[in-house]
């Protein structure tokens, strides 16, 4: 469903509501440098309308010319403009891939490209950001980019981390900036490691992608210059209930931004409400462990008004489930503020300044830039 919050302008193909949530999102990324207006203006008269192919070509074309300018930037020693048209470029292939069917060999092509230019990007900043691999379960690592704060020492450290399906490469143009104005350290993750699309399905199918988390503060425990006493984790898009799930499991967080089991909370809901319609004899009941109250550290849960769980529904579960604690805040973007679409999609860098402002209050900062 398309936002009320949004405008007919931002909505370019009302048939098709993937296309049109793609363009909102790139829109919004110029505000992080992710993209230009003018670049998606151009690209938006250019298309034919709901054609998966003339949009795949369109934003490739698009990425392929960000990354040309680039390249030639970067052999003329302008780092700033080189690493602003990786971030661009990085973000049109991906894109171009969004259409495309898992198996379409066009789609891992672009996916590829995209990481390229990420690692392009990640070796031009400074202090330089790096890839790494952290071990998970039956062989399937994690990898992710791990961006320094800003000076020496050990820095408060922020895990970036999306649902499954969603891949890294955004965080580094529209999180990263917040957290180096901060001090921050950030570690940008997804679940994929280095599989293609198509793992999706089994990626899915798995009851243990909580355990992802422990396993990643196990890395970061190792790295000398991670104040561990002050790792956050934000999880980007709010069905990552996986993230608050590994929230009551992991005592080693110093805070969360995440939907603190709100969305369990509403689903579980839901099937004990169908199932006593049914006359089921049991009933699964929901119970506030599973929630936020029952981590150890202070959570933060945001949404927009807009979003697929209504903030009056949102409420109505932090009051009955006991998350109305002074460690658990409920910060609901109205349409009037903007941000109010779901997972804050028509102004992200409205939610994401809350976001890190309520992380440094609890974190501090190693220094600013």
């Amino acid at each position: 469903m398309i936002p009320a919050c949004l405008s007919d302008d931002w909505i370019l193909c009302p048939e098709r509501e993937d296309i049109s949530a793609e363009f909102t999102r790139l829109l919004t990324a110029a505000q992080e440098g992710g993209a230009t207006i003018a670049e998606c203006l151009m690209i938006a008269r250019q298309l034919k309308r709901g054609e998966d192919q003339s949009w795949h070509r369109e934003w490739k074309k698009l990425a392929q010319a960000n990354r040309h300018r680039a390249e030639a930037a970067f052999v003329e020693g302008h780092m700033a403009t080189a690493q602003r048209n990786w971030l661009r470029a990085m973000n049109y292939y991906g894109a171009a891939a969004m259409p495309l069917d898992p198996a379409d060999e066009r789609r891992w092509v672009a996916v590829l490209a995209m990481q390229e230019c990420a690692r392009r990007y990640l070796a031009a900043r400074g202090p330089a950001g790096e890839v790494v691999t952290i071990p998970w379960l039956d062989g399937h690592p994690l990898e992710g980019y791990f961006l320094p704060a800003p000076g020496r020492g050990r820095a408060p450290t922020v895990i970036c981390i999306g649902e499954p399906g969603h891949r890294k490469e955004e965080f580094l143009f529209k999180l990263a900036p917040h957290a180096r104005e901060r001090g921050f350290s950030m570690l940008a993750l997804d679940l994929f490691g280095d599989r293609r699309d198509d793992y999706l399905d089994a990626l899915l199918r798995r009851r243990d992608l909580e355990s992802s988390i422990p396993c990643v503060m196990d890395y970061l425990e190792t790295r000398g210059d991670v104040d561990f006493d002050r790792v956050a984790i934000v999880a980007d898009g709010w069905g990552s209930s996986f993230v608050a799930r590994a929230v009551l499991q992991e005592p080693r967080l110093a805070a969360a931004v995440c939907d603190g089991g709100l969305w369990d909370l509403h689903e579980r809901a839901f099937f004990a409400s169908r199932f006593a319609m049914s006359d089921v004899s049991i009933v699964p009941v929901p119970h506030a462990p599973l929630m936020a109250s029952s981590a150890d550290c202070p959570v933060l849960i945001t949404l927009g008004e807009d979003g697929w769980l209504k903030a009056d529904r949102a409420r109505q579960l932090v009051k009955n489930s006991g998350l109305g604690s002074s460690d658990v805040m409920l910060k609901v973007f109205t349409a009037a503020e903007t941000g109010a679409a779901q997972a804050h999609a028509d102004n992200p860098s409205l939610a994401n300044e809350y976001i890190f402002d309520w992380l440094e209050s609890r974190l501090g900062a190693a220094g600013r830039i």
